[in-house]
């Protein structure tokens, strides 16, 4: 098979580069490991035709996003902010207002300072939650709530990297937003008019002077040029291999995406033989569900669980007794309900993944900025590993990559 240019992935950062490249005239073809497009954007849609839930990204956030105007702004839907949210702390499930009436800062109101500190130093959030959490029960209800946004630990996430990432995202603007009939939408359309090879992992990438050539399970794909979107992972661990003459620069690549892991993440829908009664958001502070949620009249409860917890909840879902325990726990209302179905998405032992999204983690910024960087233009990196620190690891800062990606290769091109 020929080409102009190989994308390898066909998630977000995948897809908008192919995308690009393709309305300059350029032929592309895009390899996929997976049946599906869309990469960590997975959506499960119920089949009695209900409201369909997040397995991967959740929301898209920010009223400028530019998801917006890539699936229509008739199909987007404002998150409400104002629904029942409770918190587990020590075995006990309680509503969220008992932190203010116990003179406790909300964990999210201490991210928020850090969002707005613009000289954190190189400390870790850890080091910086300390430094200004009132009391033990505070300061650890934070510490898990940074697990499950970052999908890290925080004594491991830089403080300046978290701050930048918001600033560098400012431009995203404010609240969060749900695609009407599901986020797997944006992929579908983005995948538009592309030419997709599902089911057909690149395992090598060898670059020769001027071209290379992608080996993959059905053959060989030859282009002038390459885009990897993969998690650094997925080249760390060996299931891509980047080969060819003169290869310091990658292995230096490789060494590099070693250095960039990718943090836990486990989601569950779980289906009830009873619907909820009321529409609700549990932050379990105890570090074993991670955020779970449920909608009024449906049976499904959903866990989005990351670092920690993601093991906790793998765990739990092997045996229907822990599973109704924790279900229990973080939503009360499940006890006399059976278990009905379940649905899972393994990020962390996704082959193609090992994990939800990247920290900016201390130290790896050089990892980071190396990672990004093309090798001797012909072989580009796009993803959202590539702007850690920078923007944030979602599916706004995925677009951006893999469109920077398709400028930086598009720039080569013209001068050859």
């Amino acid at each position: 098979m020929r080409a102009d240019v190989i994308v390898v992935g066909a998630g977000a950062a995948g897809l908008a580069c192919a995308g690009r490249l393709h309305r300059e005239g350029l032929s592309v073809v895009v390899h996929e490991a997976r049946d599906r497009v869309g990469g960590r954007i997975h959506t499960f849609h119920p089949a009695d035709g209900g409201p369909p839930l997040e397995l991967g990204a959740q929301v898209v956030h920010g009223a400028r996003n530019p998801v917006h105007s890539l699936v229509g702004a008739d199909r987007m839907v404002t998150v409400p902010r104002r629904i029942t949210a409770r918190l587990v702390e020590d075995g006990g499930n309680q509503d969220m207002g008992v932190l203010s009436s116990h003179g406790r800062r909300p964990p999210w109101l201490l991210e928020a300072g850090l969002h707005r500190d613009p000289h954190p130093g190189g400390q870790s959030v850890g080091a910086w939650l300390r430094a200004r959490g009132s009391g033990h029960l505070e300061v650890r209800a934070a510490r898990e709530w940074f697990r499950q946004n970052w999908a890290a630990e925080p004594d491991e996430l830089s403080a300046r990297g978290v701050s930048g990432a918001h600033r560098g995202d400012t431009g995203a603007g404010e609240g969060e937003f749900a695609v009407r009939g599901g986020f797997d939408r944006l992929p579908l359309l983005l995948a538009q008019g592309l030419r997709i090879s599902p089911g057909d992992p690149v395992h090598e990438i060898r670059c020769l002077p001027g071209r290379v050539e992608a080996a993959t399970v059905r053959g060989t794909t030859s282009a002038l040029a390459a885009v990897i979107t993969v998690p650094p992972p997925v080249v760390a661990q060996g299931r891509l291999r980047l080969v060819g003459p003169g290869s310091a620069a990658l292995d230096a690549k490789t060494a590099a995406a070693g250095r960039i892991p990718l943090g836990d993440g486990y989601c569950a829908v779980v289906t009830l033989t009873r619907a909820a009664p009321g529409t609700a958001i549990t932050f379990d502070a105890d570090g074993r569900g991670g955020f779970v949620r449920c909608s009024a009249g449906r049976p499904e409860v959903l866990f989005v669980a990351k670092a920690g917890a993601a093991g906790a909840l793998r765990a739990a879902v092997r045996s229907t007794p822990a599973l109704s325990s924790l279900l229990e726990t973080v939503m009360p209302w499940t006890a006399a309900a059976r278990v009905a179905g379940l649905t899972t998405a393994d990020w962390g032992r996704d082959p193609w993944t090992s994990g939800a999204f990247t920290a900016p983690r201390t130290g790896c910024e050089d990892a980071v900025r190396q990672w990004a960087a093309p090798v001797d233009d012909t072989l580009f990196f796009a993803g959202e590993a590539t702007v850690t620190g920078s923007r944030l690891p979602w599916v706004q800062g995925a677009l951006a990559s893999g469109e920077r990606a398709a400028e930086e290769l598009l720039k080569v091109l013209a001068n050859r």
